[in-house]
């Protein structure tokens, strides 16, 4: 059979008809994977990125809430949206309805572990029924013409490490991709991502697999890809603040050698235009208070700066209630001389 799209780059890999053009994903955070970031992350070398997740009831998705988590207008291909819930007709029906208002791709959660959503039987709280997540599996990949993926946790818990058997039943039901987390849900964020599960699943399966899990500088990269055999690698927490290391892994990736930091220019320019972007996505006044996150990650991965001076640097920043205020501190705290001024000052007027 001939194919109508052109074949991957070396060790890029097809989910349906399309193709990652590198090896490096940003993953799906709620509060954290908006428009704004994502279409920075992609201009900073991601392959592909994922929205934050959206509720599986429709009912809901009149709230400005949902509505900016389905705002995909002037993103590149693929665009992917990534539902969650717990009832496999209303996931079926969710898929059918965000891939008529344009998704490409559909994602689904199966993977959280916030208490909110495992409380609704949703996110990685279904990996304890794997008979309910193979008829969502199942359901979903039937309901859209469109390809469905799955992101996981290597299980419940400890004791309950079932990753493998649920990716079995991912690839049997027609799921396209397989983004793996190497945590179990009691796990949450702490201690160490393991990848032995994530690379047993490799192993076992021909669908492309993704590693996920602290990918937090180039070479973790490279070292998950070799361990696991993944296809890709997923970043999540590692990106915030530093939206390069997209382009940083995928230079490792190419060349076997780190590529230069950004320059303070570089660092200026993007945190300036991330800033204004959300203000432009969220309006002035919620624009404003979602800009401290994160600019206070930023701050927190910015080399020039200990701990303590980042954290009074993050207060300045916070006590901040105008956009106007907010980018004549940014254009202070970027210049090294101006920041030890703003620092020596103690405060910093709103």
């Amino acid at each position: 059979m001939t194919l109508t799209t052109p074949p991957p780059p070396i060790g890029a890999a097809r989910i349906g008809p399309y193709v990652l053009p590198n090896r490096v994903i940003l993953a799906p955070m709620a509060g954290v994977t908006d428009q704004p970031f994502r279409q920075l992350c992609r201009r900073l070398g991601a392959g592909w990125v994922v929205g934050e997740m959206v509720t599986a009831d429709p009912s809901l998705w009149h709230t400005r809430k949902s509505q900016r988590r389905m705002d995909h207008r002037g993103e590149p291909d693929p665009r992917v949206v990534q539902i969650a819930g717990g009832d496999a007709e209303m996931l079926a029906q969710a898929a059918r309805l965000n891939a008529e208002l344009g998704a490409q791709i559909i994602d689904i959660n199966m993977g959280c572990p916030a208490k909110k959503v495992c409380n609704k039987a949703a996110g990685s709280a279904l990996l304890r029924d794997e008979a309910l997540v193979a008829e969502i599996l199942d359901a979903v990949v039937a309901a859209v013409d469109i390809p469905v993926t799955l992101k996981i946790r290597t299980g419940w818990c400890a004791e309950s490490n079932n990753g493998v058997r649920i990716a079995q039943l991912a690839e049997a039901a027609g799921i396209q991709a397989l983004a793996v987390h190497g945590r179990h849900r009691q796990q949450r964020y702490t201690g160490q991502a393991e990848y032995d599960t994530i690379a047993e699943i490799k192993s076992r399966l021909s669908i492309p697999v993704i590693a996920n899990g602290d990918i937090t500088n180039p070479e973790k990269g490279a070292e998950v890809l070799a361990y696991t055999g993944a296809d890709a690698v997923m970043v999540g927490r590692g990106a915030q603040g530093n939206p390069w290391i997209f382009q940083q892994v995928d230079h490792y990736l190419q060349y076997g050698e780190r590529m230069a930091l950004p320059s303070l220019t570089e660092r200026h320019q993007v945190l300036h235009s991330h800033v204004a972007a959300l203000h432009a996505f969220y309006g002035t006044t919620m624009g404003v208070r979602i800009a401290r996150k994160h600019v206070g990650w930023y701050l927190s991965d910015d080399p020039r700066f200990t701990p303590p001076q980042q954290r009074a640097l993050k207060q300045q920043f916070n006590a901040l209630a105008s956009p106007e205020r907010q980018f004549t501190w940014i254009n202070d705290a970027m210049a090294l001389d101006a920041a030890t001024r703003l620092l020596a000052k103690g405060s910093y007027a709103a």
